[in-house]
């Protein structure tokens, strides 16, 4: 099964903390956005290994884009 992950709100991402194959862990940090000067970090909701990430640092994101699939 896959989670997909998308963006709950429009801004820039700021940092990304996995890479495609990593395995993550409910509740890890995925990626930062910042959005109105405050930094957001976007969590997993599952255990699994990341199969896609589509966001990389610098990239701007707008509200329901796709930042990673998360295989479980």
């Amino acid at each position: 099964m896959e989670e997909i992950m998308e963006s709950p709100l429009p801004g820039k991402i700021v940092s990304v903390n996995v890479a495609v194959g990593d395995v993550v862990e409910e509740g890890m940090v995925v990626c930062t956005i910042e959005a109105m000067k405050m930094e957001n970090p976007i969590l997993s909701l599952v255990n699994g290994s990341v199969k896609e990430l589509t966001v990389t640092p610098g990239v701007n994101v707008k509200t329901g884009d796709r930042i990673a699939v998360i295989e479980y």
